[in-house]
């Protein structure tokens, strides 16, 4: 069974509590439990992990590299705009890679607009709420056919 992993970024443990305008009111839990959901229709797996550590989630990436794992999934928050260290990991990755937001980055202030990881993921979901985790994860199970 194709193994995927979704990587939850900075302040994600905080979702349903924040801003629900940008991010409605859906929890952490929920969105995983949706996520596993469309996994299981899919015939796949996916595993979440989540950080407030931008070392661990490079640490969390380097482990996905060495299990092996068919895809990635990462909505990594503010990190996206500039966090290079989480980008070099990423690269470091030789299965698809697709960026997913909930909100419309592109939409928002400016500095949300530029995402440092852009030039290396497969493909980005943006503006859909929680169903850009459910179109990303058909994307990246898509791409790892």
């Amino acid at each position: 069974m194709k193994t995927f992993l979704m990587l939850h970024g900075i302040n994600h443990n905080m979702f349903g509590k924040r801003d629900p305008v940008q991010y409605g009111t859906a929890t952490l839990a929920d969105i995983d439990a949706k996520l596993h959901a469309l996994a299981g229709e899919l015939g796949v797996k996916v595993e979440s992990y989540q950080t407030n550590s931008e070392g661990n989630m490079c640490e969390r990436i380097h482990q996905a590299f060495t299990d092996k794992v068919d895809g990635v999934l990462i909505n990594a928050g503010a990190w996206t705009h500039y966090s290079y260290g989480i980008r070099d990991a990423l690269a470091i990755l030789t299965v698809p890679v697709v960026e997913i937001h909930m909100s419309n980055i592109h939409a928002r202030e400016a500095f949300r607009h530029h995402s440092v990881f852009a030039e290396i993921v497969k493909g980005q979901i943006c503006g859909f709420g929680i169903e850009s985790y459910s179109l990303g994860l058909r994307a990246v199970v898509s791409a790892a056919a």
